[in-house]
């Protein structure tokens, strides 16, 4: 379902991809630096979420700007939030490369927040977060993700040049937030891997992503 957001005195494009069922939960998913919602990473992850009953909204918004990124990401939240369509106990936030870093800020702003923390978000998922520029170890994207409180999820490369494994690892340790890392072995930024095919990767994300969603909705009913 193809929906225009509201942002600003502009409109975000953005399509719902809607399980057979009615679901309780969403994902709101967008991109990184390049290209759009039709990645074929967030085509491929929005299509498996939906088929195991989990909402997925993915927009397009082509800011460079971490702070626009993340300005628009809180308008699809909020536009998600009020809609009549579909009523959702919570969603989870997600992003791939800049996409994450403008999730993970949205996190932030809203627990600190104090009226807005209605539990309505429930959890971030970072794919191929881009912690350091690529040879630029000692400047770290790390701020956001050690203030966050809500379960996050880490979906990168072990060999992805703007994310060093031991770094995102020394990050993890730091941050208060129940967190996974999930490591795709010899996988870039890009998540490409020699020897396996683009969807051979993607159904490894996406099972991932999903049990991993699955496990945090289930502990908060428990």
């Amino acid at each position: 379902v193809k929906v225009k957001i509201p942002f600003g005195d502009k409109y975000l494009d953005a399509i719902f991809s809607v399980p057979e069922k009615k679901p309780t939960y969403g994902v709101v998913l967008t991109h990184g630096a390049g290209g759009d919602m039709n990645f074929p990473h967030l085509v491929s992850l929005a299509a498996y979420l939906a088929s195991h009953g989990v909402l997925c909204l993915r927009f397009t918004c082509k800011g460079l700007n971490v702070a626009y990124r993340t300005k628009a990401f809180k308008a699809v939240v909020e536009y998600l939030k009020l809609s009549d369509d579909y009523k959702l106990s919570g969603v989870f936030l997600a992003g791939r490369s800049m996409g994450s870093r403008a999730a993970a800020s949205v996190i932030r702003q809203l627990s600190q927040d104090e009226d807005d923390d209605d539990g309505f978000i429930q959890g971030l998922v970072c794919l191929s977060y881009p912690l350091h520029r690529p040879k630029l170890q000692s400047k770290l994207r790390d701020e956001d993700l050690l203030l966050i409180s809500c379960p996050v999820l880490f979906v990168s490369g072990s060999a992805d040049e703007m994310c060093e494994k031991k770094l995102l690892e020394g990050v993890v340790s730091k941050m208060k937030a129940p967190k996974k890392i999930h490591w795709i072995d010899k996988a870039n930024h890009g998540m490409a891997v020699k020897g396996r095919t683009t969807n051979d990767v993607m159904e490894e994300i996406n099972a991932q992503v999903f049990s991993w969603l699955r496990e945090n909705v289930q502990l908060q009913h428990k």
